[in-house]
């Protein structure tokens, strides 16, 4: 039996250049906090951007692989530090569920509602934004028209595959354009994904990419088949989707292609009223 080769540990001081192996990202600690059941370091690349890492291997600092461990916390230290939410925010204490607004986020299954219940319910239920599943969108223009769209009704869309000349993306554009000037109170963001499984880091279930499933061929069990896992039920696609939501502990382990997209729409229904 062969030990993991222990690995030279490295405090994450602020400063400290670091590249995350899985994703190639550099940058400088800029913080270590905790980010639900995580402790996180966060990178600042030359940008100005920001993305946490859970501490521990992983890294490379001057080339050599290491282990990132806290730094020497000063004493009552810790006590200043506000906790954070699986989505990064900072948590408010004690806070209460705002009323629902009349604002809507739509997702189009109910995995995509578990994942963004996961990582964002925190901030939803503060802001008082409901995610309701579609089950699809082939009869989106019918479904905003319904929902009557407006300043005080602002609707937020998040698509999956929405790529440039994908049947989804000609869905979309014309749904916006039969809403008319209901339309400006609409934002349909999407992720390039097939299905919003592939928005998990894939390293969360011990692969390096998620593979590619054929045309013609269920995707949701051609991962599962993938993976080793059973793949011949809706059970066992139920089952296997509750593996893999069960990785997900931060922000930290989705693709930045969706984390970003949710991001924008949450911004986007929480928006005040415009005057008029």
């Amino acid at each position: 039996m062969h030990r993991r080769a222990s690995l030279p540990k490295v405090p994450a001081e602020r400063g400290l250049v670091v590249e995350e192996t899985a994703t190639g990202w550099v940058g400088a600690v800029v913080r270590v906090e905790r980010i639900g059941p995580e402790r996180m370091a966060v990178l600042q690349d030359r940008h100005g951007r920001e993305r946490a890492f859970p501490l521990g291997h992983g890294f490379m600092v001057d080339g050599r692989n290491v282990e990132l461990t806290r730094p020497q916390t000063p004493p009552g230290a810790a006590a200043r530090t506000p906790r954070r939410t699986a989505s990064g925010s900072i948590a408010v204490p004690g806070a209460k569920a705002r009323t629902a607004r009349a604002s809507r986020i739509w997702v189009e299954g109910r995995h995509d509602a578990e994942l963004i219940e996961k990582v964002w319910g925190d901030d939803l239920r503060i802001e008082g934004i409901v995610v309701e599943p579609l089950g699809g969108i082939d009869d989106l223009a019918e479904a905003i028209a319904a929902f009557s769209p407006g300043p005080t009704r602002r609707l937020g869309i998040l698509v999956d595959h929405l790529v440039e000349g994908s049947k989804e993306s000609r869905i979309v554009a014309r749904a916006i354009a039969d809403a008319g000037p209901a339309g400006e109170a609409v934002l349909a963001l999407g992720h390039p994904f097939v299905d919003v499984w592939e928005a998990v880091r894939p390293e969360r279930v011990g692969l390096r990419a998620w593979p590619q499933i054929p045309k013609g061929q269920d995707y949701k069990r051609g991962i599962l088949a993938a993976l080793g896992w059973p793949a011949e039920s809706a059970a066992d696609v139920a089952s296997g989707w509750q593996r893999i939501l069960g990785t997900v502990r931060t922000i930290a382990d989705l693709d930045p292609e969706l984390s970003g997209r949710v991001e924008h729409l949450i911004d986007f229904v929480t928006q005040p009223a415009g005057p008029g």
